[in-house]
């Protein structure tokens, strides 16, 4: 197996010889030839420039040249050239091996647990509080019987525990992972769907995951330098001069640029065919067309063919600055050029070569990237570009994307040499404020993470590579994507099946339903425990009444049996990131609770002193027989308790909001079981005595009158809470959601700013346009929604904002389709 470990050429007492990699020390001189891997991290020495291929460190496929003086890291691959470079790190002080060492350190706590283990503790309390109360009252006090005592505690204990929780909880997120699956999400660790619900951060790699991962030719950008020919016929000198088989990424981007690849040998005879190699650095095609006349077609590195071409000095300097144009972009150029070869030889010079045209290269983005994007920022969700390719490219790809362009390179992270512009920021503030970072390793996105979770962002983070797996182990929500390597898919806690970001944006919005339903019962659950410590507590001490522990045994047990359903509940996804606020929660899960044990005392006040429901209703005066007293309590308690579900549910009025079938179909089996038993049980064990068909109407009539005002308790709390709450009611959003969107109107408006400049239309007099602050007071509806049309139809007329104008028309409550058919520029 010895014979097996890397090895590699390193100096040793003046002498050159092949050592084990691993023996290897920081100062050793080593020798890095085509072919080689690197066996530590490196600095290269005197000598020519090197082609590295660093794909097991930053995932991009296509190789990076190295000077003299430029670190290679551990792991790469040397891909043309040879050069002497001296180990500057090995084993875990490696790029690589620090890799290794995150993903291995790196132990995250779920906050599930958490939420799980703080409303557990919450009830327990309440109901020790109830039970000391009852003890200390009951006994010193009041002096009651053991039993009785023990009665009561037990009625706290057996109505108050919420013990239905982590199985409605975990059921509802077994459903929910299911329905992610289905779209193409699976799921390895459960919590980590309420922890996509309240994702505000997503940094996605850019190689095939925002864009397709293949090289193409943006057609529009063409450069043509000969006359009388086209674009269209750029391409096709390009697609000869490329292989039809055995293709490398640069003929098949080509090729695939005609309607049909035969077109590239169509009417010819290929006599020869030069392949590429480092020296010449083009590829070169002789060939017969259809009169019987020889020429050839070549295409390859621009500097490679303008010296072939023999072009004029002005000429040159015209194809230099469309280079440096493309460069700019982050855009790769490809030069094509054409001669005759009268000789009809293979071996002869043939005549001049003519430059035919320049070919910019570009890795596209994803047909739905941009939209996706747009979605991910009216969600609340900031996208930020992470990737390992050049910082040109990345900003290209961000600008095509409408994501942003405020970009850096990883050197503003971890590095030393900082831009000017950027040395006094705190890394903190820039990595908040970037649109994404490029030419990044696995400790630096590793790094942003980090940060992002220390300033309290939800963070998530896409990857398919071993160089992401770290990242993906330290992210809340580490997302494995299409095609991802096993190191990736390990570390991840959602693989996804399909290629590109739409499927988090379906998985993001089925998470937050999902997150929806577990919110709205926990503040059921809190609700209820409350209710049932304080108002039996109540009715216990004030009147010595002894609730029978059997009745609420079945309050529970109906109650539990229904809210199951409640993990297929139709709700609503919130329109921004939610997560569990506790303080929220219990606050009001206190005050409906409370309102519902004073509205179970009121009732038992006036059934057992009063007669109102005798003279109002004709019903039998009951409140002499504690066994009826029992079932008409038993009845009021059950019903009022289960029809909360309906108003934790509900975002605005709970009678508005549709609930499941399944849901309302349980509710009503429930009750009526409720019901026929306080009607019609006459059961001794449990102390209770059918009360009749009247008294359950009266009960339902009670029960319905004092249901409604909880919709008003529910938006007065919001309100207290959060200040928002008739904004909330009137718009249909969530209670207790964050809305950190991070700038995203102002994002836009800038955007389309820029868009005007670009395209030469006048700026607005008013730049606060699209600003939500603007005073609809002082002006007329109409004028308003006039100057919004207009300022529309112009930006769509340009075809430049497919996406962004139609968020922030969204934003401002505009109708784009209304205005598709009224717009003129």
């Amino acid at each position: 197996m010895a014979g097996l470990a890397p090895k590699t050429k390193v100096l040793r007492d003046g002498r050159w010889g092949e050592q084990e990699a691993a023996i290897l020390v920081p100062g050793d001189i080593i020798s890095i030839k085509l072919g080689d891997i690197v066996p530590a991290d490196a600095r290269l020495l005197e000598g020519d420039p090197l082609k590295i291929d660093q794909s097991a460190l930053t995932g991009e496929s296509l190789p990076v040249t190295k000077n003299p003086g430029s670190e290679v890291f551990s792991g790469s691959t040397c891909k043309q050239g040879e050069i002497e470079a001296i180990v500057i790190a090995t084993g875990i002080n490696t790029f690589f091996g620090k890799a290794a060492h995150l993903v291995d350190s790196t132990q995250n706590v779920g906050h599930f647990q958490k939420v799980l283990t703080a409303i557990g503790n919450f009830c327990i309390c309440s109901i020790g509080i109830g039970i000391v109360i009852e003890i200390i009252v009951m006994y010193p006090i009041q002096h009651r019987r053991y039993r009785d005592g023990i009665d009561n505690l037990l009625v706290l204990l057996i109505g108050g525990i919420p013990i239905a929780m982590p199985t409605v909880l975990s059921v509802t997120m077994a459903i929910g992972s299911h329905r992610l699956s289905e779209q193409g999400a699976i799921t390895k660790r459960m919590t980590a769907i309420e922890e996509l619900a309240g994702m505000d951060v997503l940094c996605s790699d850019k190689t095939g995951t925002l864009t397709l991962n293949k090289l193409t030719v943006d057609k529009s950008l063409i450069e043509v330098f000969s006359k009388d020919i086209d674009e269209d016929f750029v391409i096709l000198m390009g697609a000869r001069a490329s292989r039809v088989e055995n293709q490398d990424a640069i003929d098949t981007c080509i090729v695939s640029m005609l309607s049909d690849a035969k077109e590239a040998r169509a009417g010819i005879t290929e006599v020869h065919f030069l392949p590429f190699n480092p020296v010449e650095k083009r590829t070169a095609i002789t060939y017969i067309d259809g009169n019987g006349n020889w020429h050839r077609a070549s295409k390859g590195a621009p500097e490679q063919i303008i010296d072939l071409c023999n072009l004029k000095e002005d000429v040159k300097k015209k194809c230099h600055s469309i280079i440096d144009k493309f460069a700019e972009r982050g855009l790769r150029s490809l030069a094509v050029c054409q001669q005759d070869v009268p000789e009809k030889t293979k071996e002869s010079a043939g005549g001049p070569w003519s430059l035919v045209g320049l070919l910019p290269l570009f890795d596209p983005p994803r047909t739905d990237s941009a939209e996706t994007i747009r979605r991910a920022l009216h969600l609340g969700v900031n996208v930020k570009m992470i990737t390992g390719d050049q910082l040109a490219i990345a900003k290209e790809t961000g600008r095509r994307l409408g994501m942003g362009t405020n970009m850096y390179p990883s050197s503003s992270l971890l590095g030393q040499h900082k831009d000017e512009s950027i040395a006094n920021i705190p890394v903190e503030e820039l990595i908040e404020k970037a649109d994404g970072f490029a030419g990044v390793f696995p400790e630096h996105k590793y790094e942003i993470v980090k940060k992002l979770q220390e300033m309290k962002h939800i963070c998530g983070m896409t990857g398919d590579g071993v160089n992401d797996a770290p990242a993906l182990k330290k992210a809340d929500i580490g997302i494995a994507v299409d095609d991802a390597t096993d190191a990736a898919r390990g570390a991840s806690d959602i693989v996804l099946t399909e290629p590109g970001l739409s499927v988090i944006i379906s998985a993001v919005l089925t998470s937050r339903a999902i997150f929806q339903r577990m919110k709205n019962y926990t503040i059921y659950a809190v609700s209820i425990t409350i209710r049932i410590v304080l108002g039996f507590m109540l009715l216990a001490l004030i009147w010595k009444f002894d609730f029978p522990p059997f009745m609420v045994l079945i309050i529970a047990i109906l109650n539990d049996g229904t809210i199951m359903t409640i993990s297929k509940d139709r709700v609503k996804p919130s329109p921004m990131p939610d997560s569990w606020k506790l303080n929220e929660i219990f606050a009001t899960g206190v005050v409906f609770g409370t309102y519902q044990a004073v509205m179970t005392v009121v009732f038992f006040w006036a059934v057992k002193e009063s007669t109102f429901f005798t003279e109002k209703f004709g019903v039998r005066h009951i409140g002499e027989n504690n066994e009826a007293l029992n079932s008409a309590v038993y009845l009021q308690v059950s019903i009022i308790s289960q029809a909360l579900i309906f108003v934790t549910r509900s975002r605005s009025w709970s009678y508005v909001e549709r609930p499941g079938l399944l849901l309302v179909a349980a509710f009503c089996v429930a009750q009526l079981i409720a019901t026929v038993i306080a009607v019609y049980a006459n059961w001794g064990f449990a102390r209770i005595e059918g009360i009749g068909w009247g008294w359950a109407g009266v009960i339902w009539i009670y029960s319905v009158i004092f249901y409604i005002p909880l919709d008003i308790f529910k938006f007065l709390i919001r309100y207290a809470l959060t200040g928002k709450a008739w904004n909330n009611m009137i718009n249909n959003r969530t209670a207790f959601q964050s809305k950190n969107d991070y700038g995203r109107g102002e994002k836009e408006a800038q955007w389309a700013l820029e868009q005007r400049t670009k395209h030469g239309l006048r700026r607005p007099e008013n730049t606060e346009l699209f600003n939500d602050r603007n005073n609809y007071r002082e002006l007329s509806e109409i004028a308003e929604q006039a100057k919004k049309r207009a300022e529309v139809a112009r930006l769509r007329e340009l075809h430049t904002l497919k996406g962004h104008v139609e968020s922030v028309v969204k934003l401002k409550g505009l109708d784009i389709d209304n205005i598709n058919q009224h717009y003129t520029v």
